[in-house]
């Protein structure tokens, strides 16, 4: 008897399955589709708040902090610096994903999504008020580094929060296309980050230091307040609210401590599986921008506008991604994509090193295609599908965040410290890339399949 005939069976025993379970199940498309639209915008936009934040950040670190808050070191040194910086709030993500865990799998999904929303967009609008070193000396730097932290103790939770409940509110036969969605929130946060970076590069260079880096940041409270115009009308998704008072029940064993205690297999599957699909992610979406102006001498300009390009590309390879998991098989889909990143980190710098903007943009374009988004539109169904519905939260968050500080935090500040350890040579990054998505290959191709696994059962994949 499969898992599905078991769940079957049981349904007949206990009276038949409730509404909420025949519209989860469902591949007629008779299901009322608006919650699950509702909790997709609600994913995207607030996905797109988050990479928004990350993105102007890196962005500022590649071009303008590294010489308004760590002015008086040398400039590759003072990029390493900016780079540490932006790697604690990736420090901060799986502290936030341990905090937040618990509340998201004892009352709900969509309270964390709300909270996090409004830690995140105000430790982005409070950098746009710091005071430079110029004016303050070393408390530039530490309160920048404060800043960071809050705004990764948010986005632990919140990638998490949206994918566990777009995941649990989808069709069966729609969840990858449906879930996908929060990352072409991501792309399309890294497309409004370029395009906010382009206009203000078109202020003179000493109007931008004095203040035209701080509208950048200030942006974030427009993108806040649509959040939660969205996110406040979210409903809670089917298996929550069935299992709520199952889980409330079991309240003396907290979710992050079941998950540890009973479903480390899947837990450190989620880990390998994502620590080298992350690394490559922001290492095209962040420490590329600074290796092409530092060591290719591009003009700075020249970066936004290719991150913008980079970012639509990935906003159709997320949905794209997502989709073809539902029609092939999320672990088919997943070894696409790390199959073709492991090989082409190599092709990749002897392309950018031609210094030819086109074939540049062809690399960042398929850096975005596959690493930043295409890796990430099939973990969105991928990811809560190995897990069971009792620490489904909890394993999606903590597997996810604790690989992403191994993975993107500190991928950007290793790479640089090679290039600089090793006189501009691309060869050492190319080969921690490859080193990296070894790990996601392998543990990809020992992973089960999960497409259209039951979300209402406790037990994880197998």
């Amino acid at each position: 008897m499969t898992e599905n005939d078991d769940v079957r069976g049981r349904s007949v025993v206990l009276g038949g399955p409730t509404p909420e379970r025949t519209a989860l199940g469902s591949n007629d498309g008779a299901a009322d589709k608006r919650p699950v639209r509702r909790a997709a915008w609600a994913g995207l936009i607030g996905t797109a708040l988050e990479q928004y934040d990350f993105v102007i950040y890196g962005t500022a670190t590649a071009i303008i902090f590294n010489r308004i808050f760590f002015p008086n070191v040398d400039p590759a040194i003072g990029i390493i610096a900016a780079f540490g910086a932006y790697a604690v709030g990736f420090g901060a993500r799986p502290l936030g994903g341990l905090f937040f865990s618990k509340y998201g799998d004892r009352l709900g999904r969509k309270w964390v999504l709300v909270a996090t929303l409004f830690l995140m967009g105000i430790a982005t609008f409070a950098i746009g008020l710091l005071p430079t070193f110029d004016q303050v000396g070393i408390w530039a730097p530490v309160l920048l580094v404060a800043c960071r932290f809050l705004q990764g103790f948010g986005a632990g939770a919140e990638q998490a929060g949206g994918v566990v409940l777009i995941a649990e509110t989808a069709p069966k036969g729609a969840r990858g296309r449906y879930t996908s969605l929060v990352f072409v929130g991501a792309a399309a946060g890294t497309a409004l980050g370029a395009i906010v970076w382009i206009l203000a590069q078109m202020m003179p260079e000493e109007a931008l230091e004095a203040y035209g880096w701080r509208l950048v940041f200030f942006s974030s409270i427009f993108v806040t307040i649509a959040a939660y115009v969205i996110r406040r009308k979210l409903k809670e998704s089917p298996v929550f609210e069935e299992k709520k008072e199952e889980i409330a029940g079991s309240a003396r064993t907290t979710p992050v401590a079941d998950v540890v205690k009973n479903g480390r297999k899947s837990l450190f599957r989620v880990f390998f599986m994502n620590v080298g699909a992350n690394a490559h992610s922001y290492i095209f979406q962040v420490f590329l921008g600074s290796y092409l102006i530092s060591q290719l001498k591009i003009d700075a300009t020249f970066i936004p506008k290719v991150l913008l390009v980079g970012a639509l590309f990935a906003c159709v390879s997320a949905y794209a991604f997502g989709t073809m998991s539902d029609r092939f098989g999320r672990r088919r889909m997943y070894l696409v994509v790390t199959a073709f990143l492991f090989v082409f980190p190599i092709p990749a710098f002897l392309l950018l090193n031609t210094g030819n903007l086109f074939l540049i943009s062809l690399v960042i374009v398929l850096g975005f295609i596959f690493a930043a988004q295409g890796a990430v539109g099939v973990q969105a169904a991928y990811f809560p599908e190995l897990f069971g519905s009792r620490y489904r939260y909890a394993g999606v968050a903590l597997g996810r965040e604790f690989s992403s500080v191994f993975g993107g935090g500190i991928a950007p500040l290793i790479s640089s410290a090679l290039v600089t350890a090793f006189s501009g040579s691309w060869i050492p990054v190319a080969i921690y890339m490859m080193a990296m998505m070894g790990i996601s290959l392998f543990a990809t191709i020992k992973a089960p399949e999960t497409v259209d696994r039951d979300l209402f059962t406790e037990e994880d994949a197998k």
